[in-house]
C-alpha cells in the first residue's frame, strides 16, 4: 500500500529535526520504502511511501513526531479511485 507523508516543521524544534535529518537523511525503517520526498521552502513537505507493513509505517512517524508534526494518509491511485468512483452511480 502507498502512503502520502506530509510535514509541517514548527520553528520551535527547527534544530533538533536539522540535525536529525542530516545524521540519518530521513530514511524510512526497513520495511518501509521511500518513494520519493519534497521540501517546500515553508516549512511543509511530504514523502510518498510504499509499506505492506503498518507497523513499520507507524515506526516510521514515530521517530519524527517530537520533531515535526506528521500525518501519514493511506493512498490509491487514479485507476484504483476511479475504479470505485464508477461504483457509486450518479446522485
Amino acid at each position: 500500500m502507498k502512503y502520502i507523508v506530509s510535514w509541517t516543521l514548527p520553528q520551535g524544534t527547527y534544530n533538533a529535526a536539522v540535525a536529525r535529518f542530516l545524521e540519518t537523511g530521513g530514511a524510512p525503517p526497513q520495511g518501509v520504502e521511500m518513494l520519493g520526498r519534497w521540501h517546500g521552502m515553508n516549512g511543509q513537505g511530504f514523502a510518498i511511501t510504499e509499506s505492506s507493513d503498518a507497523k513499520a509505517m507507524f515506526l516510521f512517524q514515530a521517530q519524527w513526531a517530537d520533531v515535526i508534526a506528521i500525518a501519514v494518509t493511506p493512498c490509491v491511485e487514479d485507476a484504483d479511485a476511479g475504479a470505485v468512483l464508477a461504483t457509486l452511480g450518479k446522485r
